[in-house]
């Protein structure tokens, strides 16, 4: 958290993998975030934040998105910024989908996965997805309102058996 219990403000959260071996179809992995409005936290998402796409005011936004892991370290990056989201908002869900162009693929099929989390150059999280090496989609993190505090965070890693299209619609099931 961020001093004097402001809770979270902004964060960058990172995705990277290696590329797929010469000769298979490329790995393509996505980050998603899901909003998800006060009224009903753990419903459908008010909006969903993924490739090709941005929060209808701007605080989430995607602003590096790869399609091959090929880069130097971290390859996709999005950017929230929750101390500006409208107060009818209480709850953001960070996941990551693989895309199944290429056949399916699960986490163990690619190497070298990792997610950071970051506050300015604080980590406040990072995961290799080791936990959940037989899915398709999992959920990462989690920031909820904190009413007067801000907003604070949680890991939440989870596995789903599910393509991209599902997985927007599982990313805010309530977590035990």
């Amino acid at each position: 958290m961020s001093g004097l219990n402001k809770g979270v403000g902004r964060v960058e959260v990172t995705l990277k993998w290696d590329p797929a071996p010469a000769g298979a179809p490329a790995h393509d992995l996505d980050l998603v975030a899901g909003v998800f409005a006060t009224a009903d936290p753990h419903g459908a998402p008010a909006h969903l934040v993924h490739f090709g796409s941005r929060s209808p005011d701007g605080t989430i936004t995607l602003h590096r998105d790869s399609r091959t892991g090929q880069g130097f370290g971290y390859d996709e990056a999005m950017t929230l910024e929750l101390d500006r989201l409208d107060a009818r908002y209480a709850r953001v869900v960070v996941g990551v989908a693989i895309q199944q162009g290429g056949g399916r693929l699960t986490f163990g099929d690619i190497a070298n996965t990792g997610i950071r989390v970051r506050e300015g150059y604080t980590d406040l999280l990072t995961h290799d997805f080791a936990d959940v090496s037989g899915a398709r989609a999992a959920t990462v993190v989690e920031f909820t309102r904190a009413g007067a505090d801000g907003w604070s965070y949680r890991p939440i890693s989870r596995g789903f058996d599910a393509d991209p299209q599902d997985f927007g619609t599982l990313l805010g099931s309530p977590v035990s």
